[in-house]
C-alpha cells in the first residue's frame, strides 16, 4: 500500500499498455465486486497504465428519478477502491462526471451509431424486464452501451478487464471504434500521422470470476439483498453467514453432506486455505462437523481477508481531505488524457477550433 498520508499520484511507467474500467456507485461494495473485479484491478495496476473510475453518470441512466444517494454512493465506492488496494501512486482513480469529455464523446459517437446496434445489446432488454419498477424507456438508458463504449475509447484503452458476461459490451465498443475509423482519420496535427486511425479497438482481459454465492445461496447481488460488504464489521459478517442455506441433504446433524452442493462450501473454495478446505470436505462428507462449525470457519477466512481492507478504509475515512486530494489529482490526470483523444477526434469530425479560449459569451478572455 502507498503511504496513506501522501496525496500525490505518481505517473504511470512509460510504454505500458493502457487499461480502463469502472463501477457504478450503487452503494458500498461487496465481496462479489471485490472478487469479480477489484481483486484483479489491484494486480493490473502494477502491470499496465490503469484508469479506474466511479461511473456516477451511469447511475443516472436507471436512478434518474431519485439521485439523493448518488453523491454518498460515489464517495463510498471511491473509499472501497482505495481500501481494496488501488494505489494512487500506481493508477489513476477518478470520478466520471468530473471529466467533461465523458459528456462530449458519447454525443459525437451517437451521430454514427445505428439505433439497431443499441436495441440489440442483451442487457438493454434484460434490465427493462428485470427492473419493472423503473421507467427505462429513456434516451439515456438506450444509450447506456454507447456511454460505456465512449468511456473506453476516450482513453484509447488497449484492454478492458471484464467477466464473461461483459464481453458483449467490449465487442460493441470495437464495432463503434471500427465504424468511427471508417468515417474519420487523423488530421496529422496530433501524435498520429495524417490518415491514421484514431480510436483503437480494445481487447478483452478476461477476469476469472469465482462462483460466489450470497447469503441466500443465489448469486451475490445488491438487488437480492444478500451481500457481504467489504466494510461489514466482524459481528455483522458472522450474523449474515450464520443462517446461510447449506446442502439440503443435511437435514440432521448426523447426515453426511457434500460441499460441492453447498453455498458455504463455495465460500470455502474461494476464501479458505487448502488445509481448511480439506477439513471441510472430510468433516462434511462424514458428518464429523456440523454446519454451524463449517460456517464459522468460512467467516474466519473472510474476516482475515477483510481485516487489512477495513484498516485501510478506516485510515482514509479519518482523512477526508486526503481522499478529496486523491480524487482531485485523479480527475486532473484523467482529464488530461481524455483531452488528448478529443483533440484528435474533434478535427477529424470537422469541428472547428474554439477561438474564444473557452470563455463564455460576454466574458473577457485572458
Amino acid at each position: 500500500m502507498s503511504n496513506p498520508n501522501s496525496p500525490s499520484q505518481g505517473q504511470p511507467a512509460e510504454g505500458r499498455k493502457r487499461v480502463l474500467s469502472g463501477m457504478r456507485p450503487t452503494g458500498k461494495l461487496h465481496l462479489g465486486n471485490y472478487m469479480g473485479a477489484l481483486h484483479n484491478w489491484v494486480r493490473l495496476q502494477h502491470e499496465y497504465e490503469c484508469y479506474f473510475f466511479v461511473a456516477d453518470l451511469h447511475a443516472l441512466t436507471s436512478d434518474y428519478a431519485d439521485t439523493s444517494q448518488v453523491k454518498q454512493n460515489t464517495l463510498d465506492v471511491a473509499l472501497d477502491f482505495l481500501a481494496a488496494g488501488l494505489d494512487p501512486e500506481q493508477c489513476t482513480v477518478f470520478v466520471q462526471s468530473h471529466v467533461k469529455p465523458h459528456f462530449e464523446l458519447p454525443q459525437l459517437l451517437a451521430m454514427i451509431t445505428p439505433l439497431g446496434w443499441l436495441e440489440r445489446v442483451p442487457t438493454y432488454k434484460e434490465q427493462q424486464e428485470n427492473l419493472t419498477t423503473k421507467d427505462l424507456s429513456t434516451y439515456g438508458f438506450l444509450g447506456y452501451p454507447l456511454m460505456m463504449a465512449s468511456d473506453i475509447l476516450l482513453y484509447q484503452a488497449d484492454f478492458v478487464p471484464v467477466g464473461q458476461d461483459q464481453v458483449v459490451h467490449v465487442e460493441f465498443t470495437r464495432e463503434v471504434a471500427r465504424r468511427f475509423n471508417q468515417f474519420y482519420k487523423a488530421e496529422g496535427s496530433g501524435p498520429r500521422a495524417q490518415g491514421a486511425e484514431i480510436l483503437p479497438e480494445p481487447q478483452v482481459l478476461l477476469t476469472p470470476s469465482p462462483k460466489l454465492p450470497g447469503t441466500d445461496g443465489r448469486k451475490m447481488s445488491k438487488s437480492y439483498g444478500n451481500t457481504i460488504l467489504l466494510s461489514d464489521p466482524e459481528e455483522v459478517l458472522r450474523q449474515k453467514i450464520r443462517p446461510m442455506v447449506t446442502d439440503p441433504a443435511r437435514i440432521r446433524r448426523k447426515d453426511p453432506g457434500d460441499p460441492d452442493k453447498c453455498p458455504v462450501g463455495d465460500l470455502h473454495k474461494v476464501f479458505s486455505s487448502q488445509e481448511t478446505l480439506a477439513k471441510v470436505y472430510d468433516g462434511c462428507k462424514t458428518a464429523g462437523i456440523g454446519c454451524i462449525e463449517c460456517k464459522g470457519w468460512a467467516a474466519d477466512a473472510i474476516v482475515t481477508l477483510l481485516a487489512p481492507i477495513q484498516e485501510r478504509r478506516a485510515k482514509y475515512e479519518q482523512n477526508p481531505a486526503l481522499v478529496r486530494e486523491i480524487l482531485h489529482e485523479g480527475d486532473r490526470r484523467a482529464r488530461a488524457r481524455a483531452e488528448q483523444t478529443m483533440q484528435e477526434v474533434r478535427p477529424a469530425m470537422g469541428l472547428t477550433e474554439d477561438l474564444t479560449g473557452g470563455a463564455a459569451p460576454g466574458e473577457a478572455t485572458q
